[in-house]
């Protein structure tokens, strides 16, 4: 291996460097036993970013219409407090938040079915925390879904 080939496994990271040295991986959901494309399959990062900022700006938006008048941190804030409400509600009872729905995202136990409204609780806690939600699993779900027993897949 000469530097270049070093400094590139260096800057693509482990995944790819085992992948260079002929480890497989699978794909992003083999291991739930979910398909590879299509609807059940597991959500891709741009289409979960696209919809959770849709949630947020529909948060802002309440928050500042109906509470503060302005916008200021307290609109952050209850903003914060209303994705929680939002969430616990929508995911709880038909699997998916206004953004995920646009999307063609819902949320569902990694067993098959719902999530129960205390782990739905546990996730939309941990989403309004942020950074449990930055931290990704090889399967691409982040500690919030890992830790509620859950997996967002396509519609």
């Amino acid at each position: 291996m000469d530097n270049r080939q070093a400094l590139g496994s260096w800057l693509s990271g482990p995944r790819a460097a085992a992948e260079e040295a002929g480890v497989d991986f699978g794909y992003r959901g083999q291991q739930l036993g979910l398909p590879e494309e299509g609807p059940g399959s597991i959500a891709r990062p741009g289409r979960r970013l696209g919809a959770l900022a849709v949630d947020w700006a529909l948060c802002m938006l309440i928050a500042y219409g109906l509470i503060t008048h302005r916008y200021t941190q307290v609109t952050g804030n209850w903003a914060v407090l209303i994705l929680f409400v939002l969430s616990v509600l929508t995911v709880g009872t038909v699997g998916f938040t206004p953004g995920k729905r646009l999307f063609g995202l819902r949320v569902a136990s990694v067993r098959g079915g719902r999530l129960g409204i205390l782990r739905v609780a546990l996730r939309s806690a941990l989403v309004c925390l942020a950074l449990p939600a930055l931290i990704w699993d090889r399967d691409g779900r982040g500690l919030h879904d890992r830790f509620s027993g859950a997996v967002q897949v396509r519609i």
